[in-house]
């Protein structure tokens, strides 16, 4: 079982930035963590993820040199450091997290992740 916690959300001027966090609570070995995002009347899109123990990252067109995935071991935390954010990237961001192994491809979807955090929003106003 693993249980993720979110923090960070809130709301921000348009270029500005925010850090996500992603804590895990688990005995069990994850092998990626991801980042998701749903705006209003729009489906669930990948942000960014983390497979581990490589830390390989990938990111969506959308955030790429905006957006850092990173972690931090002896927290057991995942951020998401968002910066020059624009009016876009308002959403609940999702944290998620993965137990089984899937190729590397397959980071980009929601395929690799078996848990969901509870979302946190983050609103960007002109």
């Amino acid at each position: 079982q693993v249980h993720l916690v979110e923090s960070g959300g809130g709301l921000v001027q348009a270029g500005g930035s925010l850090r996500l966090s992603c804590t895990t609570s688990t005995h069990t070995s994850i092998y990626g963590v991801g980042w998701f995002r749903q705006a209003p009347g729009k489906e669930r899109e990948f942000v960014a993820a983390l497979r581990l123990p490589a830390r390989v990252t990938y990111y969506a067109d959308s955030v790429k040199g905006r957006f850092t995935i990173s972690r931090d071991n002896a927290k057991n935390t995942v951020y998401l450091q968002m910066d020059s954010l624009n009016l876009d990237d308002t959403a609940v961001y999702y944290c998620a997290a993965g137990t089984v192994r899937y190729n590397s491809g397959s980071y980009y979807s929601a395929l690799p992740y078996n848990y969901w955090g509870q979302g946190t929003q983050v609103t960007v106003s002109s």
